[in-house]
């Protein structure tokens, strides 16, 4: 059983159980990696079920993720709200929520061709290969960086902080993961496997640029977000915590 779906009441876990299978069904179409890859990072990533347990995503959104990959987040969502007009969703969960398009940014050209390949043709779904920090964000609702904002140097991150922040109604949401650098040895042992699975993945060694958490609270409060905190590992010996920030409404 995941972590994903450990500490849930039963009913919970059917339910996760047939989101993930729905979510990663669709990549098949881009391969056998894709599919193994988005079964295991959807049946074991916490963060895809908080998205939906706790109604963080606005109904109605152009949604904006950078880095997206080969589009794990949006699988996630279509299933979501086909389980839902299937009348298929938990009663005590927020309703599912649903998007005016999906457009992801991502820099490795193999995940954009294996979304290339789940996606082609969607209606709301757009997945381009670029770089996050030189792409137009355009008109958004919510803008999504799950555990890849480390990857480029400071100033840059300042930078693309900026721009979302610009860019974001009242109200509009920025949702990111982050590692906690102040962590210690739950930050090393993190840090040490991101570099691995990033290394096998782009067969070169990464260059991180991490904070601790406080300092990511004061770049983020001082451009202007409202923010909250929230750890994310989930029994793992990591030190992921989600940032949940709000440009004032």
């Amino acid at each position: 059983m995941s972590e994903t779906q450990g500490d849930a009441e039963p009913a919970t876990r059917a339910f996760l159980k047939t989101l993930r299978a729905d979510a990663s069904r669709r990549f098949w179409a881009g391969g056998r990696f894709a599919f193994f890859h988005a079964w295991g990072k959807l049946g074991g990533d916490p963060i895809f079920r908080e998205l939906l347990r706790r109604g963080l995503l606005p109904s109605g959104a152009r949604l904006l993720d950078l880095g997206c990959g080969q589009g794990c987040l949006f699988a996630w969502l279509l299933a979501a709200q086909s389980l839902s007009e299937r009348g298929q969703w938990l009663p005590d969960w927020p309703p599912a929520p649903s998007f005016q398009y999906l457009r992801g940014v991502e820099l490795l050209p193999r995940d954009v061709e294996r979304a290339a390949a789940t996606f082609g043709g969607h209606p709301l779904v757009q997945v381009e290969q670029g770089d996050m920090t030189q792409v137009d964000i355009g008109s958004v609702d919510a803008v999504t960086i799950l555990d890849a904002l480390h990857y480029v140097d400071h100033a840059a991150q300042e930078r693309l902080l900026q721009r979302i922040r610009a860019a974001l109604p009242p109200g509009g949401l920025f949702l990111t993961r982050v590692g906690d650098a102040s962590a210690g040895w739950s930050f090393r042992m993190s840090n040490w496997v991101d570099r691995a699975v990033t290394l096998a993945r782009s067969h070169q060694p990464p260059h991180l640029f991490c904070r601790s958490l406080g300092e990511w609270q004061a770049l983020l409060t001082g451009l202007g977000f409202e923010v909250d905190t929230e750890p994310m590992s989930e029994g793992k010996t990591f030190a992921n915590v989600m940032l949940v920030c709000r440009a004032p409404a």
